[in-house]
Formats: C-alpha cells, structure tokens, sequence
C-alpha cells in the first residue's frame, strides 16, 4: 500500500487569505539538509510506493535552487520507492525555470481560486485572482497539469450558481472545500460552513456535474462515488490515514498531517532521528489517533457507511474539543446524506438497467438517457 510525506518548506506564504489556518509569517525556510535526511529516513523505513507533496503555507518561497537540490534527492535516492511527485501552490512565485524543472518531473500542481475575481480576492485578498491566473498561464506553457480549490464559506455559498459556471465557462477542474475551524484560530467558526448547507452543496454539484459531465471534472464528486462503488474510501478523508500520511515541517520535525504542522504538541518526531513506523505510532499523536479510529469503529458502528467513510477527517473531528476526542468529523451528517444519495441512485439506475424498471415501462424505448451516476462510478481515475 502506497504512503503519502507532505513536505512542508515553509508556513510562511505572501497571500493573506480571510479565512486561512496553515501560514505562519514568522516560519522559518527549510535547509536542503532536511531533504537529505528524510532521503536517509525513508530508504529502510517501508517498501511501498511513497507519494511526496509540497506544501506549506506556500512552498514555492524554498526558491528554484531548493527544487532542483531537493527533486533529484529524493527521486533518485529513494527510486526504490518509485516517488511521485504534487505541490500545492497559488502560483504567484512560479517562473519558467520552476515550470520546466516540475514538468520534468511530472509533478502536477493545485492551487486555489474561489470563483470569479471579485468573489476571489474578497475572500483572498486584493490582486489574489491575477497573479494566481498570471501563474496559471506559466503553467499551461510548461504543459503543467493544474487543478483548483475552491473553498465554500458561510458567504460564498450564496453564489455556488456564479462559482460553479465560472470554473464551467474557464475550462478548469474543480475540487472544492468546505472552509474550516482550526484548532489555531481564535475565531474559528467565523467562515466554516455548516454541516447542513455543505451537504446541500454536494448534491447541488452532483446533479451539475451531471449535466456537464464532458465539460468539467468535480474531483470531490468523483471520489464519493468511487466510495460507494468499491465500498472503501479513495481519499484521506474516508480512510484510516494514520500511520499512511506524515508531514514534515521546516525544521524536520515530523506530523501526522501538514493541518498540524507547527503546533509542537502534535510532533510525533524528527527526520534526523529516522523514526521507525513503531517509533512513530508510539508517540502522543500517533496514539491519540490510534485512540480516534478505536473511537470511530464503536461511535459508528451501525453506520451503513462506515467502511467508505470511516468518521470523515480526525484533524476535523479534534477541532470542536480543543484536541480532545469527544466526536467524530462535524461533516458527518453532509457526508451522510451526499452517500445516501449517491446509493439511492445507483440503486435506481441498476435496477433500471436489469430491467426491473417501473410497471408499464417500455425498456426497448427509444429514448436519449443521460450520463448517471454509474458513469462516474466506472470512470477512471
């Protein structure tokens, strides 16, 4: 089974968007020691494919020089791993050289917009969008893959008709986000979505990606319904990540997710200590997640989509109790009812297609029918 190092290079990032948990102005930049050393970390610590992401804040301010020391390392010191390559990035610090050195490496990025330009720099800030979009367009020249994050808040909710045709009419992918309480903020749920209104959201998105589904690809949509066909989750959210997904932050220090990183009561280790898996899993994280997925298989235990959804994120579920286990991820109930209607659908479509139709119905009939549910189901990944 493949696992997943989030490279943090720096919290720091130039962007100053309204609801942002994951920058610090005061981070430190990661020194290319801290790459040799989780080279050296990795190579005896497990045999399976490793995916690397960059992350941050925002990871291009490591600088061209950092990458083109960093990428080979861990490419060519770890090829026994066969390393994948992604970074995460709003694109404002991304040159032609940075955009030839990551398509020599295939390494596809995502970066973020919230919509149309002033419905963006709103919520990010001023001269967000353009520089984003300026960014963009080096990446397109490069033949860089780009897909976009777009976080829903308790305002832009308002206007998911306007989000969802601007990313239609621009061509671009959409994976979306729910904003989110943090553990960091004083202030957390001043944009957060709620439960109710993010799981409306799914299924208003469901039913347009539907109705477009050649012009646009809605990855969180395809996700879930991958969930309900293979019966298990296909992103961190609906799995049991612990022990599959670590991060390292500047200075080495190792997290079980990059939404810890920098908060020292979450550092499970360090990269120059080369921890093993038990070292790892022994730690106060590492246990206290261990604690978490014990808590979710008795919480949920006659949930029907317990195996595909596994109590949704546990950096969410710690959120409302200040890092103590008292609930499970507060989407639970927007996740719930996006699976049930993804389950009553296909149910539907298949007992459509076997000929068990309604009464009277002509299963012969000439009639144009429209992409379903099951055509995302069966779509590649």
């Amino acid at each position: 089974m493949a696992f997943h190092v989030m490279l943090v290079p720096t919290l720091g990032c130039p962007s100053n968007c309204s609801y942002c948990w994951s920058s610090d102005e005061n981070s430190s930049l990661m020194d290319i020691e801290i790459i040799e050393e989780v080279v050296e970390w990795l190579k005896t610590f497990r045999d399976d494919p490793v995916t690397f992401t960059f992350h941050g804040g925002e990871p291009l301010l490591a600088g061209l020089d950092f990458y083109r020391k960093a990428l080979p390392l861990l490419a060519e010191g770890l090829s026994h791993l066969r390393p994948a390559f992604a970074l995460q990035t709003n694109l404002w610090n991304l040159t032609p050289e940075l955009a030839q050195l990551f398509s020599k490496y295939n390494i596809p990025l995502g970066s973020s917009l919230d919509g149309p330009k002033e419905l963006n720099d709103l919520q990010r800030g001023e001269g967000y969008y353009d520089k984003t979009m300026h960014g963009y367009e080096i990446a397109k020249a490069n033949d860089l893959k780009v897909s976009f994050i777009c976080t829903f808040t308790s305002y832009s909710i308002d206007f998911k008709e306007d989000i969802f045709n601007f990313f239609l009419e621009n061509n671009l992918n959409l994976k979306l986000h729910p904003a989110l309480p943090s553990l960091r903020d004083e202030n957390p749920d001043k944009w957060a979505l709620s439960p109710e209104e993010y799981g409306e959201l799914l299924i208003y998105l469901l039913d347009k990606y539907l109705e477009n589904i050649d012009r646009i690809e809605l990855k969180n949509i395809d996700h879930l319904c991958k969930c309900v066909f293979t019966r298990r989750g296909t992103v961190c959210t609906f799995v049991d990540c612990m022990g599959d997904t670590f991060a390292v932050g500047p200075d080495g220090s190792i997290y079980p997710c990059y939404r810890f990183v920098g908060m020292e009561e979450y550092v499970m280790g360090n990269v120059r200590d080369h921890p093993s898996r038990e070292d790892l899993s022994q730690s106060a994280p590492g246990k206290l997640l261990e604690e978490y997925k014990e808590y979710v298989d008795q919480e949920c235990a006659k949930c029907t989509y317990l195996k595909f959804c596994r109590g949704g994120c546990p950096y969410n579920a710690l959120t409302p109790y200040e890092g103590k286990i008292k609930g499970v991820d507060p989407h639970c109930e927007a996740y719930k009812k996006i699976f049930k209607e993804i389950t009553k659908r296909a149910t539907k479509e298949m007992l459509s297609s076997s000929g068990m139709g309604m009464i009277g119905e002509d299963p012969g009939a000439n009639k144009k029918v429209k992409p379903g549910i099951m055509a995302l189901m069966l779509k590649p990944s």
